[in-house]
């Protein structure tokens, strides 16, 4: 009865699938393929290990002191950077020691920069002349400043001009050295004024024919010319601090301190109240230049 229960094309009837045999008949067992991959595998992560142990010994090795008496290795030395070169004869050189002679000294040209010394008896005239040239007439002051050279004592300032050219896009410097005043260029260019008038409040160097030669930067009774060399870095005490800024005793300070935790005081002297007043009130603090 046994034999009756089972059913035709059942799986005990099956014979195995060729397909799962090696070419000699026999099946093929897939643990053996598991088992050969995860040997790949660990042979592949033991040589990076010792790939990795190989350069850590590498570098904690210490190299061999050379032996006593062996030469250093020279120092390479950096590449020097552009210098200076000799601009005399440069086309717009050329022309104004035609026209100016002895008042054009040495010109140098430093990254494309052109750089003229100029005699200072001379400046205005030479300003003016490069200001109407045909060829290129430099039409812009860019900039007008000065430096101080303590150490030289005939010349200690040299004033130094920024030309510009925007129709022939050219420019040039001028460097004129002064004792301690030149002639203004403000009869040049009228954007000269408040450039002048900067270096004399800062460097002390008055500018002949200058339509309002004052103070632009600091307080009109202020003692001394910060970007002198000369002058002190750190807080000095003279007539405008003793007068504007007073000093205050350790009782006032403590007052202070309580009414400006309290919002009732926001500045510390009285000249400051009196700004803010003015403030308030809409009014200029400086009439403005005609």
């Amino acid at each position: 009865m046994a034999d009756d229960t089972k059913q035709p094309g059942s799986d005990e009837n099956k014979t195995p699938d060729a397909s799962a045999s090696d070419p000699s008949g026999e099946p093929q067992s897939p643990k053996i393929e598991t088992a050969s991959a995860d040997a790949e595998k660990a042979s592949i992560v033991e040589d990076a290990k010792a790939r990795v142990a190989a350069v850590k010994e590498s570098l904690a090795a210490k190299p061999t002191a050379p032996p006593e008496g062996t030469p250093k290795p020279p120092v390479k030395k950096k590449e020097e950077g552009p210098k200076p070169t000799d601009a005399s004869s440069h086309p717009l050189v050329q022309k104004l020691k035609g026209k100016f002679g002895e008042a054009i000294g040495a010109a140098s040209e430093f990254v494309g920069q052109l750089s003229v010394i100029v005699s200072s008896d001379q400046i205005v005239s030479v300003c003016d002349f490069l200001r109407t040239d045909s060829e290129t007439p430099f039409d812009y002051l860019s900039d007008l400043t000065c430096v101080h050279y303590p150490d030289r004592k005939q010349t200690p300032f040299e004033m130094v001009y920024n030309l510009y050219s925007i129709p022939a896009n050219e420019r040039v410097r001028l460097k004129v050295d002064i004792s301690e005043e030149v002639e203004s260029v403000t009869s040049v260019w009228p954007a000269a004024n408040w450039l002048e008038r900067e270096v004399f409040d800062l460097f002390g160097v008055h500018f002949n024919k200058h339509p309002d030669l004052r103070r632009l930067l600091l307080p009109m009774d202020w003692e001394g010319y910060p970007l002198r060399k000369d002058f002190p870095l750190e807080f000095i005490e003279n007539a405008w601090t003793e007068k504007h800024l007073p000093e205050m005793t350790d009782v006032q300070l403590e007052q202070l301190h309580q009414r400006r935790a309290y919002g009732l005081e926001m500045l510390s002297v009285p000249q400051e109240r009196v700004m803010r007043d003015i403030f308030r009130g809409g009014k200029e603090v400086m009439p403005k230049d005609k």
